[in-house]
């Protein structure tokens, strides 16, 4: 694999591979692929930090890079995108990534990987990320939490449908009970509760139509992240909130808050 300094200054490979990026094949999975955002400010001795942003259902992939541009260009930070295509082995599937696992793919793991290679290619600093998903890559995003504390800075959660809640006595996703058995690895409410989370969602986002056409009558959104918010200060997270006046389930509308939220934490 190319990495981006052992390219001469003015090579085209340089100019292919920091800005805007293509899609490169996820590096143990290729049915899952990245693409990223890369400041034309980069040299290997910056190690930039690394965002990663995860899709919603729609997989709008490119708009979420675009929006986050302004943030990676102010504080140098390279934005990962990680792509997990709909419709693998059942072409109606849209949501597989959401709880980690499925058709026999960790997508949690498939992620590790990525950064295995962004790490390779443009000497990022992917010891720790930081790490936010909309919808349902809001539901990615926590569950990737629970199982990878340590290798996240903070996490963003943007209008999950669904949650997944510390409680011992119940099987994923629900709970976390059997985590040591699914995923070989025991959830630690104590390394949750160092990284700090923002949980968003639009005033306007009460999900309860799109939920209920899911199979989940009487659930919404916001009762969904208000659950997320207890479990998590029950076992000592810091967790901050914020409900954006006039957005709807949006997350180019609960965007701002996310980066926000990264801002105060890259400034101190």
């Amino acid at each position: 694999m190319i990495r981006v300094e052992d390219l001469p200054a003015a090579h085209p490979g340089r100019r292919l591979l920091t800005g805007r990026t293509p899609f490169f094949a996820a590096p143990t999975e290729p049915r899952c692929s990245y693409c990223a955002y890369v400041p034309r400010t980069w040299t290997p001795e910056a190690r930039m930090p690394v965002l990663v942003a995860v899709h919603g259902t729609g997989r709008n992939v490119g708009a979420l890079r675009e929006g986050l541009i302004p943030f990676a260009d102010r504080h140098d930070v390279i934005v990962v995108t990680p792509l997990f295509p709909a419709g693998i082995d059942d072409p109606d599937d849209v949501h597989n990534y959401k709880t980690l696992d499925a058709f026999g793919i960790r997508f949690d793991l498939v992620l590790l990987d990525i950064l295995d290679q962004v790490r390779e290619r443009w000497n990022a600093r992917v010891d720790t990320v930081m790490l936010c998903g909309h919808s349902g890559g809001g539901q990615f995003a926590h569950r990737f939490l629970y199982l990878h504390p340590e290798r996240v800075e903070a996490v963003a959660v943007s209008a999950p449908g669904s949650v997944t809640v510390l409680d011992p006595t119940r099987a994923w996703p629900h709970g976390t009970a059997d985590t040591r058995d699914r995923f070989g690895s025991t959830v630690d409410p104590a390394a949750i509760a160092r990284v700090p989370v923002l949980l968003v969602i639009g005033a306007d986002d009460d999900g309860c139509a799109d939920l209920a056409a899911m199979g989940e009558p009487g659930r919404s959104r916001p009762a969904e992240l208000a659950r997320l918010a207890a479990s998590l200060r029950e076992h000592g997270a810091a967790v901050r909130t914020a409900e954006v006046p006039g957005v709807g389930h949006s997350a180019a509308g609960t965007q701002p808050s996310i980066t926000a939220f990264f801002d105060d934490l890259l400034t101190g």
